[in-house]
């Protein structure tokens, strides 16, 4: 399943602190260049280009609503240090790319840490 997040998710919906800047026709972490330093089937570790940042991925729980993951990652400003926060993806279609949105569900060691950001904090649909 880690492999299968890694592949398939659209980092431009996960918090801007840490995925990389912005560039048009790139979506999925091999867009941007990202190396995977770490695979299992409920964890992942990728590391950007020039292994200046790396982002952790644990598959909290898959189901019907979506799979949820917890991001950690070392925030772009320094002063902000480290994001760590509850995702739910949902596939649209198969041949599409897993979308994010912060989710307010708790799982045992993976607690809700507030600190609301722009395009990180619940949307229309309740958040989760």
């Amino acid at each position: 399943m880690g492999e299968f997040v890694v592949a398939k998710l659209d980092v431009t919906t996960i918090p801007s602190a840490i995925r990389p800047n912005r560039e048009k026709g790139k979506k999925t972490f091999g867009d941007y260049g990202y190396v995977t330093r770490k695979i299992e089937e409920k964890a992942v570790l990728v590391e950007a280009p020039l292994g200046h940042s790396q982002i952790a991925i644990s598959i909290l729980e898959e189901g019907k609503s979506g799979i949820y993951v917890c991001l950690n990652g070392q925030a772009d400003n320094v002063s902000s240090g480290r994001i760590h926060r509850v995702f739910l993806l949902k596939l649209k279609n198969a041949n599409g790319l897993l979308k994010g949105r912060e989710s307010w569900k708790e799982f045992d060691g993976f607690p809700v840490i507030g600190g609301a950001e722009s395009d990180s904090a619940p949307d229309s649909y309740g958040g989760g």
